[in-house]
């Protein structure tokens, strides 16, 4: 009996060097390419970390419609050891769109009225005052023509020189639909 005639044959194609296909790797990473690709297209788009630049940056045109009133400051020490201050109010819908989403610019000025801080945040209405004030997005509960509601927006500093005067609260975005 000789050993090479009665080699099983699975034996016989595994002489040469197995071919190794790039396609399954092409394949994910064209994948991979277009789904960044639509991400960066269809991505949440954010307001500017700053709009205004140096000073503030215009009011929406349906923030005349939204008057911001009674505003109240508030103080809090947060668990670090550093303040948080809060700013709560009222604002109304006197305007034809349910609102579902808001930007504010919050400037505080100096003795000499210069503008020493501007905070951009989005508006945070109060949604229960007990035990605690629980704040919520607008778009959470969209402020319908005629509403009103109260809000509270929390800043974590506030600038050293500022002159102690309520800041302004001025409207820049607004979402309706």
């Amino acid at each position: 009996m000789t050993s090479n005639q009665n080699a099983p044959d699975f034996l016989a194609g595994q002489t040469g060097k197995e071919k190794t296909s790039y396609l399954p790797w092409i394949i994910a990473g064209t994948v991979v390419v277009l789904g960044i690709v639509l991400l960066f297209v269809f991505g949440k788009k954010t307001p500017p970390a700053n709009p205004g630049g140096a000073v503030l940056a215009p009011a929406d045109p349906y923030a005349a419609s939204l008057p911001v009133t009674g505003l109240q400051m508030s103080e809090s020490s947060n668990f670090a050891g550093g303040k948080v201050t809060y700013i709560d109010g009222h604002i109304a819908n006197n305007g034809g769109q349910t609102i579902t989403g808001i930007t504010v610019q919050v400037a505080f000025r100096d003795y000499g009225n210069q503008l020493v801080q501007k905070e951009t945040m989005p508006f945070a209405l109060i949604r229960m005052r007990q035990p605690y004030v629980d704040t919520e997005p607008v778009s959470a509960d969209p402020i319908k023509p005629g509403d009103q509601r109260d809000f509270r927006l929390v800043l974590d500093h506030v600038a050293a020189d500022w002159n102690g005067q309520y800041p302004e609260v001025r409207v820049i975005q607004v979402i309706g639909k």
